[in-house]
């Protein structure tokens, strides 16, 4: 069975560089065709697909945060990680680590995606 958990830090201040790493288990992040997507859920709001990383390393970004995003690998570790940078309060939010197809990239649908890990809260304060 594929399994996904998020790690990082819970609390992080104002303009420092978050930084969540997803472990993923039953299935390699190299294995054909599959996305390795970082969603996120600001309080009261809806779910926001921040960008993925692929099967072959290619990366993908929400045009909104591209700028401050970056998301990377270890194939040894099979873990793909998470860097956003600048993080203000409204950063603040439960980050989410998911598999899904190519279909899935761009959607922050849970049904678009087939796997989740159970997600990680992650404040922004000083």
């Amino acid at each position: 069975q594929v399994q996904l958990q998020e790690s990082g830090p819970g609390l992080v201040k104002p303009s420092q560089t978050l930084s969540l790493t997803c472990t993923v288990s039953g299935a390699s992040i190299t294995t054909n065709y599959y996305y390795w997507n970082w969603i996120r859920q600001p309080p009261g709001k809806d779910l926001e697909w921040i960008g993925a990383i692929s099967y072959r390393g290619t990366t993908y970004y929400a045009p909104s945060l591209k700028s401050r995003t970056s998301i990377s690998r270890d194939t040894s570790k099979n873990q793909f990680t998470l860097q956003l940078s600048s993080v203000t309060p409204e950063d603040t939010a439960v980050y989410y680590c998911t598999r899904g197809p190519l279909d899935a990239l761009h959607s922050a649908r849970r049904e678009d995606h087939d796997y989740w890990g159970q997600g990680t809260q992650v404040s922004v304060s000083s």
